[in-house]
């Protein structure tokens, strides 16, 4: 790692170790969380990268998209795609493809959204963030109690219990380009327990031509006493209908206003809903023992129009599934706590790609190769079981272990519903070496990981850690990844993913002060990867090292400041061509990964009026693996304004783009063009909101 970001990371520890003598006498923020062990757990003792945003902060935010608000967080980079779709980062780059999904872990109350192998990029507009109790975002690979897709990172939404809403609840808001929005809540008692809901119908006309969405979601809670325990019964549904807006092309395009409003693709479109209902029971034992026990189903529907590919086929796809995650946790007399777990999935998810006409918008060459009619059609049953333990227990007195290790077995069960092979759907060939698409006969895979986790945390006083961590995350392929191939390759012989990771942090909590520190190194191996061939292959390797940082600092009066950012470098650690011609060199960055990122904030919150303005910053970056192309970056400001109108009422004002930056939401380079989403202008949102206890 370069000398700067070390020289930073040591004046800064320096200077927190320092003023611990000063504030010692402080009390700690009582801070918690609950991803890292499934329970409420201080955050002043858990050794690890992690950012909690609380209802308070998400409702400031008032986020339109989920980009709003997770980029608050260090090392958290969303790029927001058309409507409500998103590429992700943490701890990472913006990756993209089949599996860049399956690179991160998103939850919801501690339980997947999605069953292990069937993640979709855009996932995330399946919770509700824009109700949430609290989001929690882990950076690096996660604990032992979660396997699959930790890879980079998690991101655990955390519905609200009924406790946490208000009697009634009813916020109206509008903005430019047509948004509407209203949210509900209720609460009430339900028996000898309670019950609540949380739900939000959103429509957004769209500033670009011919764009925009509906958008519905729901969030319903019950909570029961059941024997010595507590049982939550909680569903979960969402819908979105959106008419999608695609890339503009041209070097610089999105710089000229009527191109960044136009639409190249106003025939695109995306249509899904997701359900999940899930049952939490949970009974304390003795000495501070804990059985927890948590089962879902799952199920999601999608269709989109695949508008970046020629042809334009459309796609449909879907999962079912089930999952029950038990954990037992004993207490021993010295403190120190085992606990023993076991995640169990069964699911079954399909794909089916067709295109209605023959290929016309592309070269000659490349149009005979994409016949019309089916392209994908397949089902996919998966089972997965995994056990893992993990103990945490003293060493000394303000020195603890946490020691885990997690072993997960995967089997896939691929079903081909055509012909395989790749011809048309009749077994017509395609014209020289064969049609794009490839479909792969019936078979099976199986995929066995373990990943440990150590970790030790070092209480230097009441208010002030030092944090040290080794780990490995791991991801199987997924099943698009498997079956869903090209250029005549039958079979894709793949591994899974690994990274080892290690990182260093310093953590204080102090009633005027707060400040995170964290310096990482990742190595990432089996990558996969579409080589020059057009062939999925793990055959990549990649490497991760930086910075990230956190800080709050009350000044008093109602004013404070924040910032939280990443200096990172992402780089290949291999040489040799992918796909579409190009070459990749080791040492060069990955592409669409800046090496800086800032969120910068100033607030003011006095007794009926607060306001903050925040600044984002997004370095430049390489738009293309060969780092031929560029990206200049971007500065954004966004200004929020509340005021209390009565005890019950509020008033709320928020200028996102405050001084009408143009800018690119997503900048890249394929195909031979520069590519760009192109950033919203100045937009103004107000609502009113109401609520009776």
């Amino acid at each position: 790692m370069p000398r700067r970001p070390i020289r930073i990371i040591l004046a800064l520890t320096a200077g927190c170790i320092a003023t611990t003598a000063v504030a010692d006498s402080a009390a700690p923020l009582g801070e918690v969380l609950v991803t890292a062990t499934r329970r409420e757990h201080s955050l002043l003792t858990y050794a690890g990268s992690v950012t909690r945003l609380e209802a308070p902060t998400i409702a400031h935010v008032g986020a339109t998209h989920h980009a709003e608000l997770l980029n608050q967080a260090a090392g958290a980079f969303i790029q927001r795609g058309s409507g409500q779709e998103s590429l992700t980062a943490l701890r990472s780059p913006v990756l993209t493809g089949a599996g860049s999904c399956g690179a991160f872990l998103f939850l919801e109350d501690g339980i997947p959204l999605r069953p292990v192998g069937f993640c979709n990029v855009n996932e995330l507009f399946e919770a509700n963030l824009e109700q949430a109790a609290a989001v929690e975002i882990l950076r690096g690979p996660g604990s032992a109690l979660y396997g699959s897709n930790a890879v980079h990172g998690i991101v655990n939404v955390l519905n609200p219990a009924p406790a946490d809403l208000p009697a009634a609840g009813l916020a109206l808001e509008a903005g430019g380009h047509q948004y509407l929005r209203g949210k509900l809540a209720l609460s009430g008692a339900a028996g000898n327990g309670a019950a609540g809901l949380a739900m939000h119908l959103t429509h957004d006309g769209g500033w670009r031509d011919n764009s925009g969405f509906d958008e519905q979601k729901l969030s319903a809670g019950l909570t029961q006493p059941a024997g010595s325990g507590e049982l939550t019964l909680r569903l979960n549904a969402t819908h979105l209908d959106q008419d999608t807006a695609g890339f503009i092309v041209g070097q610089d395009s999105y710089r000229d206003p009527a191109v960044a409003r136009s639409n190249p693709n106003p025939e695109a479109y995306r249509k899904a809903h997701s359900l999940r209902a899930s049952a939490h029971y949970r009974r304390p034992l003795e000495d501070g023992e804990q059985f927890d026990l948590r089962m879902v189903l799952r199920s999601s529907r999608m269709e989109f129009l695949q508008h970046f590919l020629l042809g334009q086929p459309l796609e449909k796809n879907g999962q079912d599934s089930v999952g029950v995650l038990l954990a037992r946790s004993v207490g021993f007399g010295d403190g120190s706590r085992l606990i023993l777990g076991l995640d169990g999935e069964l699911a079954s998810g399909f794909l089916l790609q067709e295109q209605d006409g023959p290929t016309t918008d592309g070269p000659p060459v490349a149009n005979v190769i994409r016949p019309a009619g089916r392209h994908y059609d397949y089902v996919v049953d998966s089972t997965l079981l995994a056990p893992y333990l993990q103990w945490e227990g003293s060493l000394a007195e303000r020195l603890t272990l946490t020691a885990g290790l997690r072993l997960e077995w995967l089997e896939y069960a691929y079903d081909n519903r055509m012909l395989s092979g790749n011809t048309d759907e009749n077994g017509v060939p395609c014209p020289g070496a064969g049609c794009l698409y490839t479909r792969p006969p019936d078979r099976s895979d199986r995929f066995t990981n373990w990943g440990p986790r150590l970790g030790l945390n070092w209480r230097l006083s009441d208010s002030t850690a030092l944090w040290t961590t080794a780990s490995r995350g791991f991801r199987p392929p997924e099943a698009t990844e498997l079956y869903r191939l090209q250029r005549g390759q039958l079979a894709a012989d793949l591994g899974s993913e690994q990274i080892d990771a290690v990182e260093i942090g310093l953590r204080r909590r102090g009633d005027a002060l707060s400040v995170e520190l964290a310096a990482f190194w990742m190595d990432k191996d089996n990558v996969i990867l579409r080589d020059a061939f057009g062939f999925n292959v793990s055959g990549g390797r990649t490497h991760h090292r930086g910075v990230e940082y956190g800080l709050g600092w009350d000044l008093g009066r109602g004013f404070s400041l924040g910032a939280a950012g990443t200096w990172a470098l992402h780089t290949y650690e291999f040489t040799g061509g992918i796909e579409q011609g190009e070459q990749v060199a080791r040492g060069d960055d990955v592409d669409t990964s800046p090496r800086h990122l800032t969120s910068t904030w100033a607030r003011y919150a006095g007794r009926r009026f607060d306001a903050e303005l925040e600044w984002l910053h997004v370095g430049g970056y390489w738009t293309n693996a060969s780092n031929t192309a560029w990206y200049p970056g971007h500065d954004l400001l966004n200004l929020r304004l509340g005021l209390d109108l009565t005890d019950k009422m509020t008033l709320s004002l928020r200028l996102t783009n405050l001084a009408d930056a143009v800018y690119a939401d997503r900048a890249d380079y394929a195909f031979g063009n520069y590519r760009y989403f192109p950033g919203r202008g100045r937009t103004v949102f107000v609502e009113l909101n109401w609520w009776h206890d």
